[in-house]
């Protein structure tokens, strides 16, 4: 059986997540007691954390924070994701329809009605013909190197989080002491396989004008599929 939680951007949308969350710690697994990849996937559809409004949401959401705030070094910051709408002719019609719906309507476990059921089985159907083309993600944790100590920080993240493209959210991020006085920034990111290719984003934006106006280098620390 299963259950659709849709537009989890909205507060009907939370409210039905914090409805079924009820006595749970997980969305999923035995006893719906085990983090699994059903709240990861639950996770990324939410823009922020949820208030105290809806305090089962709030707390499931903390949770899985910390979870994947392990797979990163250092202590977790918090995460929020702001979401700039693309131009509609600037946006490939398929793959962006297929991820907004997955976002959107996301079947996991749980008790539904016939006539749900009945609903979820076409919409399955109708999006069988473009299941090869489904696409992931993968959150990604990022070193950015100023030139110096003299480089403004405070700026370089400002022109950092100011690239925006469709398919990548900007999460948490921290200063690193490197030594000699200088520091480097730590920032985390969640990006669509198939729309952002995280080399082609640092050669092509984050170390050309004007970013490079602040930033001298970036690393890829670590890289996971969601």
């Amino acid at each position: 059986m299963a259950v659709t939680f849709s537009n989890l951007h909205t507060d009907s949308g939370l409210k039905s997540l914090d409805d079924f969350l009820s006595g749970k710690t997980y969305i999923s697994g035995n006893c719906r007691d085990q983090f699994t990849k059903d709240d990861i996937k639950v996770f990324a559809s939410v823009l922020e954390k949820p208030n105290d409004t809806s305090a089962n949401a709030a707390n499931w959401y903390n949770v899985v924070s910390s979870q994947l705030a392990l797979s990163f070094p250092g202590n977790a910051q918090g995460v929020r994701f702001t979401v700039k709408a693309a131009p509609a002719e600037a946006a490939p019609a398929k793959p962006d329809a297929s991820t907004a719906e997955d976002d959107d309507d996301l079947d996991l476990f749980g008790d539904e009605t016939e006539e749900e059921k009945k609903a979820a089985e076409e919409r399955e159907a109708a999006k069988k013909p473009a299941k090869k083309k489904e696409s992931g993600k993968s959150s990604v944790l990022l070193d950015v190197k100023p030139w110096d100590d003299e480089t403004d920080m405070k700026k370089l993240e400002e022109t950092v989080r100011s690239i925006e493209l469709p398919g990548l959210l900007w999460g948490a991020s921290k200063l690193v002491a490197v030594g000699y006085g200088i520091k480097k920034l730590q920032i985390m990111m969640t990006i669509v396989d198939d729309l952002v290719s995280v080399d082609t984003l640092i050669e092509e934006r984050l170390t050309v004008e004007p970013a490079n106006e602040y930033i001298q280098s970036c690393d890829i620390v670590a890289f996971n599929k969601i």
